[in-house]
């Protein structure tokens, strides 16, 4: 297992990341898991053994239950909770009142609260905006976090499926009212999903943020059960997040002959290919059984050739769009130029 810092931060954690969304299972997440106590137990247990120091949750997951079964995990294994770097998120509907989501002031600072309390620690590594606010100006959440780093009950914050352009304009306002920044972002990425390579990978690169892949497997699909029968399982109930099935075949012939000659699943292999993308800091894995967390765990050994890469870059690749297409044809000239340049010349 290796250890990435946290965007610009001295904080090291884990490439793989234990994911709890099937902790608990109530509500929309009972299609995703419904793990009890002694089953969460047994998962961070594997994790930590392999070398996880890194656990993501949020509050929404089964209304709290997810973060409340987290929490008391970390404390009936005995864990040092400074050696975990525990996450968890904020936005989503808590209650039915107009004011139970969100990411006013008032919201973000109850549930920072809430959380604590379900989780039982008394500060949050990593505390996660899920999700952009229509109705909230930037500035107003970006006060209450800012607050919440202060009063020491979160140490770093990060943000969850926001556009380059929010992440950005909020990295502005952070910096010029002197507020905590974000350091890192949640984001779906996948070998069917590479939508974030056209502006939200330059700009963390830019910026000095941080990745944190959700869904590494697109909700299973490229373990590849679904093949043939693309209507059973998990997909069938929670067909999330949403595969183009013409490019998702071309990607899964292009895993299959590398993961059998290899010996290893398919999963395998598509988890390593994002441990092998510069701009990703963990991987995000979650698991109902043992077995599926130990394949996952073990993506950390295998690496890719190049050739490998080449093809399963190929399969996936997106399809050229403006500007993107544009900026790389006018910047060429002068990219090969830096390449060409001597270092200290």
């Amino acid at each position: 297992m290796r250890y990435n810092h946290l965007g610009s931060t001295g904080l090291f954690v884990s490439e793989l990341c234990l994911g709890t969304m099937t902790f608990g299972g109530a509500g929309m997440f009972a299609a995703i898991g419904g793990l009890e106590q002694a089953d969460a137990d047994a998962l961070l247990r594997a994790a930590v053994d392999a070398g996880v120091n890194f656990v993501d949750t949020a509050n929404m997951y089964s209304r709290g239950l997810s973060e409340q079964i987290t929490g008391q995990a970390i404390r009936n294994l005995g864990l040092k909770r400074e050696d975990m770097v525990l996450a968890t998120k904020v936005m989503g509907a808590m209650g039915d009142g107009p004011n139970d989501r969100g990411l006013s002031r008032a919201h973000i600072l109850d549930q920072a609260k809430a959380s604590l309390k379900r989780l039982g620690t008394d500060h949050i590594d990593l505390y996660q905006i899920h999700g952009w606010d229509p109705a909230t100006p930037i500035e107003e959440a970006l006060r209450a976090l800012d607050d919440l780093v202060r009063q020491g009950h979160v140490r770093y914050i990060g943000v969850s499926n926001w556009a380059a352009w929010q992440i950005a304009k909020a990295l502005g306002i952070s910096a010029r009212l002197g507020l905590d920044r974000f350091q890192s972002t949640q984001s779906y990425y996948t070998l069917v999903g590479r939508d974030l390579e056209r502006e939200i990978v330059p700009m963390l690169r830019s910026e000095g943020l941080g990745l944190m892949v959700w869904s590494p497997l697109a909700g299973g699909y490229l373990s590849g059960k679904y093949r043939g029968d693309a209507g059973a399982g998990r997909r069938e109930a929670f067909a999330f997040p949403p595969v183009d099935p013409v490019r998702g075949e071309a990607v899964l012939d292009a895993l299959a002959p590398i993961a059998a000659a290899r010996g290893v699943s398919m999963a395998q292999v598509a988890l390593a290919w994002l441990l092998h993308q510069p701009a990703v800091t963990s991987v995000i894995v979650g698991a109902k059984r043992i077995d599926q967390l130990a394949d996952n765990l073990g993506a950390v050994s295998i690496a890719l050739t190049a050739d490998e890469l080449a093809t399963l870059d190929a399969a996936s690749a997106l399809v050229p769009e403006y500007p993107g297409w544009m900026i790389e044809r006018q910047g060429g000239d002068r990219r090969k130029m830096l390449e060409r340049t001597p270092q200290g010349a």
